[in-house]
């Protein structure tokens, strides 16, 4: 058996069954490992030493939870919620309905300028999101369908837009393992070649949208903003002031340092020189942050301990040349195997910016030897780099929603986010780039 595949299937059986995600990855790592033939010691050397590989990532969610609490402690988010919650009572005559689909508007145009327009990735989510479930529970939105959104701009928009986060994806990466490995293609072309699998995603997110999840969904009332009902706010426009000013600053300082970590702590550091967060509640800010997404946090740091057991066996190669070996000049049958590799080796590591590297070696000269087209082939391995983002337990994509979402402790990681997120955009998405590498 190869040991890829072993420790994706436990690690997404194991999710499914409820098993805490951190202790289904080290156990389907352990278990790959032996598998392979590593040994319990070689394949426990692997896990630690991706495990460096997560920090970053880990401190990187630990800060913004810092900024979360700090714009909660300061009564922002009250303010932000008590005033959209007098939008939805005053409009309450256009309907449930109208007020819910221009909200998830709103999210769906947040999420997808924050790959693109303002690349900030998931910095945003613990911000935005938790002051506005009481608006969700007002309106009784189904957070799956949320989520859906979320995801879909969170991962549509790198796979087509050549901008921020896309621009990294189509160009840095995808663009430039093509031709390393013997594809002449302009890079202009690239995006042009995932427009076929971008509608996938959007099909799925229309169906989960206004036919899975367009049902009202009730959830317990309380929520962040009762909370804070210890919060006095004494000079609400100086704290608005005072709250557009870091979070401004703090994108800011994350588009031209590259590094949320120091993004939240601007933020913070706003906050705390106005005074409006006081001195001495700096440490129970931090801690509480961490708090928050010590879960996440520990969720990506892991995974990158998974990823690196998963090298280490040599299985990924093998899995791809053993794709390769089955086609025999079938090339709808190559189209389905090289997206369902990309599939189950997404799954696994997390990232579809990591994926690409892996695949192209061998399916590149794979699809010039079956006479894709150039269009054919990026596309096809666009796409399986990109199928598992949206899906996968270990993936920002599906971690970052569940950050925001799960903030009131009604939202669970991988039956409301991981599960939902799989079936509406990952089937469509191997429907549609199996369709792109026909016809294209």
């Amino acid at each position: 058996m190869n040991a890829v595949i072993v420790g994706v299937m436990l690690m997404l059986i194991l999710t499914l069954c409820r098993i805490n995600v951190i202790v289904a990855m080290t156990v389907s790592a352990i278990v790959a490992g032996l598998t392979a033939g590593l040994g319990l010691s070689q394949t426990v050397n692997a896990f630690n030493d991706g495990l460096s590989g997560g920090a970053e990532i880990a401190l990187s969610y630990a800060m913004l939870g810092a900024f979360a609490v700090a714009i909660s402690k300061s009564g922002l988010t009250r303010i932000l919620a008590s005033k959209l919650l007098k939008q939805v009572n005053d409009n309450s005559h256009k309907g449930e309905t109208t007020l819910s689909y221009f909200i998830l508007s709103i999210i769906l145009l947040c999420a997808i300028s924050s790959q693109n327009l303002i690349p900030v990735h998931i910095a945003f989510i613990p911000i935005l999101i938790p002051p506005l479930l009481v608006v969700f529970n007002k309106l009784r939105l189904d957070r799956r369908a949320i989520a859906c959104i979320l995801t879909f701009g969170l991962a549509t928009s790198y796979m087509v837009l050549p901008y921020g986060f896309g621009g990294i994806y189509l160009y840095s990466i995808l663009h430039k393992n093509l031709t390393e490995n013997g594809l002449e293609i302009v890079n202009t072309q690239v995006p042009m070649a995932m427009i076929i699998p971008a509608l996938g995603m959007v099909f799925g997110l229309l169906v989960a949208v206004f036919i899975s999840y367009r049902k009202r969904r009730c959830y317990e009332p309380h929520s962040l903003t009762e909370q804070q009902k210890d919060v006095v706010i004494e000079q609400p426009k100086k704290v608005l002031a005072v709250g557009i000013t870091a979070v401004l600053c703090s994108l800011v300082a994350q588009n031209i340092s590259g590094s949320m970590i120091l993004g939240g702590l601007v933020g913070v550091a706003i906050f705390t020189l106005f005074g409006v967060v006081k001195l001495e509640q700096n440490g129970d800010v931090f801690s509480k942050g961490i708090a928050m997404m010590a879960m996440i946090g520990f969720i990506m740091i892991s995974a990158q301990g998974f990823a690196s057991v998963m090298k280490a066996t040599g299985d990924v190669a093998s899995l791809v040349s053993s794709a390769a070996g089955l086609i025999e000049g079938n090339k709808p049958l190559a189209a389905a195997l090289i997206l369902l590799v990309g599939l189950l080796i997404t799954m696994g590591i997390g990232s579809s910016f990591s994926t690409v590297p892996i695949i192209a070696t061998l399916f590149v000269p794979l699809c010039m030897e079956l006479n894709f087209s150039v269009m054919a082939t990026a596309a096809l391995v666009g796409t399986a780099g990109a199928l598992g983002d949206a899906g996968s337990p270990a993936s920002d994509s599906t971690l970052g929603p569940t950050s925001g979402l799960n903030a009131d402790g009604q939202h669970d990681h991988i039956w409301d986010s991981v599960v939902p997120t799989f079936i509406h955009f990952n089937i469509p998405l191997l429907i549609a780039g199996w369709i792109a590498a026909m016809v294209l």
